[in-house]
Parts: C-alpha cells; sequence; structure tokens
C-alpha cells in the first residue's frame, strides 16, 4: 500500500483542503442563506419569477440555478420560474453591439421583471459593471435584490437588499461556494414547496400586526 503521494496529487490535496475550508466557513453564514431561500420562496409563492444573472462562470451558475427551480432539485413538485438573463446570444449580442456590454443585464431587466420579483446577482468581485446597472434597474422597478458575492463584496454588497458575501478572495473557491449555497437554497425553497408548509419567519411576519412590525 502506497504511502507517500506525488507533487501533483499534493496539489490535488492542498486544493481540496482549501475548498473545503471555505464551505466550512459559510457555516456563520447559515442565517444568511436561510434568509436568501425566504425571500425567493416568498417571491415564488406569490407568482413572482426569480432572474439570475453573472459573467463567465457566474453566468454558468446562473443557468444552473435556473434549471434547478424550473425543473427539479431532488423532489418532484411544481415548475418554478427561474430565469437566467444570461442564456439568449441574440439578446446579448444585439444589446452589446447597439448600447453596451454594461447594459445587457439592465436591458433585459426593464423588459421582463416586475415589483414582485426577485433579481440574484453572482459575481465573486461584486464589482461586474453590467451586475451593478442591472441592480439599479430592478430597484427602479421595486423589485427586490440578491447577490452572491466573494472578495469582501464589492461595490455591489452595499446596494442589494440581501448580499451574501463567501469568505475569500480567491475566484475558484468563492465560485465554488456559491453553488454550494445555491443549492442549499433550492433544497430549502423545494421542501416547503413540497411540503405545503411557508417558513417559520414568513408566517410570524404575516400574523404580526404591520404597526408592530414597524416597531420591531
Amino acid at each position: 500500500m502506497r504511502t507517500t503521494v506525488t507533487k501533483v496529487e499534493a496539489t490535488v490535496i492542498k486544493q481540496l483542503d482549501e475548498s473545503a475550508k471555505v464551505k466550512q466557513d459559510l457555516r456563520s453564514m447559515a442565517g444568511e442563506i436561510v434568509g436568501l431561500a425566504e425571500d425567493m420562496y416568498a417571491c415564488l409563492k406569490k407568482n413572482g419569477k426569480v432572474f439570475l444573472c453573472g459573467n463567465g462562470g457566474s453566468a454558468a451558475d446562473s443557468q444552473h440555478l435556473a434549471a434547478e427551480l424550473v425543473g427539479k432539485f431532488l423532489q418532484d413538485r411544481r415548475a418554478l420560474a427561474g430565469i437566467a438573463l444570461t442564456v439568449n446570444p441574440s439578446v446579448v449580442t444585439a444589446v452589446s453591439n447597439d448600447w453596451s456590454f454594461d447594459d445587457v443585464f439592465a436591458r433585459q431587466v426593464q423588459a421582463l421583471m416586475s415589483k414582485g420579483d426577485l433579481l440574484i446577482c453572482i459575481s465573486a468581485s461584486g464589482n461586474s459593471p453590467n451586475v451593478l446597472r442591472a441592480v439599479e434597474e430592478a430597484k427602479k422597478i421595486g423589485a427586490r435584490t440578491a447577490a452572491l458575492l466573494g472578495k469582501g463584496g464589492g461595490r455591489t454588497a452595499p446596494v442589494v437588499d440581501r448580499a451574501l458575501v463567501v469568505p475569500s478572495s480567491v475566484t475558484p473557491r468563492i465560485q465554488e461556494a456559491h453553488i454550494t449555497i445555491g443549492h442549499i437554497v433550492c433544497d430549502l425553497v423545494e421542501q416547503w414547496f413540497v411540503s405545503g408548509r411557508a417558513p417559520q419567519s414568513l408566517l410570524r411576519s404575516r400574523r404580526t400586526p404591520l404597526a408592530v412590525r414597524r416597531r420591531l
């Protein structure tokens, strides 16, 4: 039985350990993750739509999470409205050509989003101009905004309603944590829909008179 590892194997083990460490650090964000799941559930329960956007690997994560909603995560249930703003090359190239790449998400937000919808932006740096413009447009509409971020949150963290900032400055580790958070959120939302039971925090907010909630 071999007891030593090669240099390449050691590199693999090092990266696995780093990835696991970042995900362990997400334990401190459990409440924020639940909060995002509650935002998503509340939106979808009222027949709103969840829109997602990001660039590069974050574009792929947007499409991945939209597929988990429209299809299923683990359990059979009705389709949920998840839309990635990254998947229409004609729209993306038209807006990029006629206006600017910075507008590729904002124009779609203007065209497609309504007040009861939720925009989830995914960005490792939090500084993508097209993501920031999408948030600006969503806020003009009155839609709720959230973001999966890293590297301290960048310029996006202060302007969204809910920012989940992965405690890492390494892009691959941040992206791995983002899809982990996304999977957990989709799992929670699916459980609530399948069980027919809303999250307790949402039930409490509905039972508490508005005047009381304003004083809390």
